[in-house]
C-alpha cells in the first residue's frame, strides 16, 4: 500500500532554469492529492509520469502566485485530456472568486465539474475524509491567510490473535464481530476487551505540509509525531531577520519545529533564488534535527509500511 509524496517544485517567489515553485504530489493507497500549484506544475506532473487525470483533490495553501498560478492552466489541461469527474479544490474563500473568474473568462467549456471547499481555521480542523485517509488543515503564521495540511493514514481494521481464536474456538462470525471491535463475552459472563483480543496490523502513516510561514511552536503540536514533515526554509541563519519581516522560516528554524514535533523526517524547500549552493540549508537545519534531507524536483519519500506480527 503506497504512501509517497513527490516534490514538483523546491523554489520561492522566483523560480529558477531547474526549480520550479511549490508543489507536491501524494499518493496514498493509489488516491491522488495535489498540494499546491505553482507555475509549471503541468509539466512537472508529465515529467515524472503522474497523470493529471487522477488528481481529484487540490489543496492550496494561500493566495501567494507561486502557489497557485499553475492551477488554471492545469484546468484547462484536465478539460483538455476530457476529464468528467468532480474536481474539489480547497482554499482561502477568495480563490473561490478567482476560479470562478477564471471559468468565466477561458472555461464556459469546462465538462467537469468544480467543487469548491472553504478553509478558514483557527485551530486544527478536518476538511476531508475517505476509508483510506484523514486530511485535517491548521493555521501557520505568514503575511496573508496561509493554512499547512496534515494527510494522515486511517487507522486499519485489527487483527485477531490466532491464539485466540483456538483457544475460544471462535465461530466465523464471533471472529469477524472482534476484528470489528467487539469484545467477547464468554459463557461464565466474563468479558475480554477487544485490546486483548486483537493487534494493530501496521502502523498507520502521516505526512504534513506547512508551507510559508514564520517560525512557531504552534505547528509543531499541530503535526506532532509525523512521518513526514515538509517545512519551508527560505533563508538560512544571516537572512533570519529577513525571514521574520516576510513571515518565512530559516532552515534552523525548520529543524527545531521537526524536533518539537518528534517528526520521524524532515523535507525542507521554498529556497530564495539568491542561494546557489543548498547544502548550507542542510547543515544549519541539522544542528537542530537529524534526519534532514533537501527537497528536489522530481524525488519522491516514501514511507515504508512498518508491519507488526502476530
Amino acid at each position: 500500500m503506497e504512501f509517497s509524496v513527490t516534490i514538483l517544485g523546491t523554489s520561492s517567489a522566483l523560480p529558477t532554469i531547474d526549480r520550479y515553485p511549490t508543489a507536491h504530489a501524494l499518493n496514498v493507497h493509489e488516491r491522488f492529492f495535489l498540494v499546491d500549484c505553482g507555475e509549471g506544475t503541468q509539466a512537472q506532473l508529465r515529467k515524472y509520469h503522474l497523470k493529471m487525470v487522477r488528481f481529484n483533490h487540490i489543496f492550496i495553501s494561500h493566495l501567494h502566485g507561486d502557489h497557485l498560478f499553475g492551477l488554471f492552466g492545469l484546468l484547462s489541461t484536465m478539460n483538455l485530456l476530457g476529464r468528467k469527474n468532480e474536481l474539489h479544490i480547497y482554499g482561502h474563500r477568495l480563490l473561490n472568486d478567482i476560479i470562478n473568474d477564471h471559468i468565466k473568462y477561458f472555461g464556459r467549456d469546462y465538462q467537469y465539474q468544480i467543487c469548491f471547499h472553504e478553509v478558514a481555521v483557527k485551530s486544527k480542523e478536518v476538511i476531508f475524509e475517505d476509508d483510506a485517509v484523514i486530511v485535517e488543515t491548521f493555521p501557520l503564521k505568514h503575511r496573508v491567510s496561509c493554512f499547512g495540511y496534515l494527510f494522515r493514514e486511517k487507522a486499519p481494521h485489527r487483527n485477531i490473535h490466532k491464539w485466540i481464536i483456538d483457544k475460544y474456538s471462535l465461530s466465523l462470525a464471533e471472529v469477524v464481530r472482534i476484528r470489528n471491535g467487539s469484545d467477547l463475552r464468554l459463557e461464565d459472563g466474563t468479558v475480554i476487551p477487544n485490546e486483548e483480543l486483537t493487534y494493530e496490523p501496521y502502523q498507520p502513516r502521516s505526512y504534513a505540509f506547512c508551507s510559508d510561514t514564520a517560525f512557531s511552536n504552534k505547528v509543531a503540536e499541530y503535526v506532532k509525531d509525523v512521518d513526514i514533515l515538509y517545512h519551508e526554509a527560505t533563508f538560512t541563519d544571516e537572512l533570519k531577520k529577513m525571514a521574520t519581516q516576510t513571515g518565512h522560516s530559516t532552515a534552523r528554524q525548520a529543524g527545531k519545529v521537526a524536533r518539537l514535533a518528534n517528526a520521524k523526517k524532515l523535507v525542507l524547500g521554498h529556497f530564495s533564488s539568491r542561494y546557489k549552493d543548498y547544502s548550507v540549508f542542510l547543515q544549519e537545519a541539522k544542528e537542530e534535527f537529524p534526519e534532514v534531507e533537501l527537497g528536489k524536483e522530481g524525488k519522491t519519500f516514501r514511507i515504508e509500511l512498518k508491519r507488526f506480527k502476530d
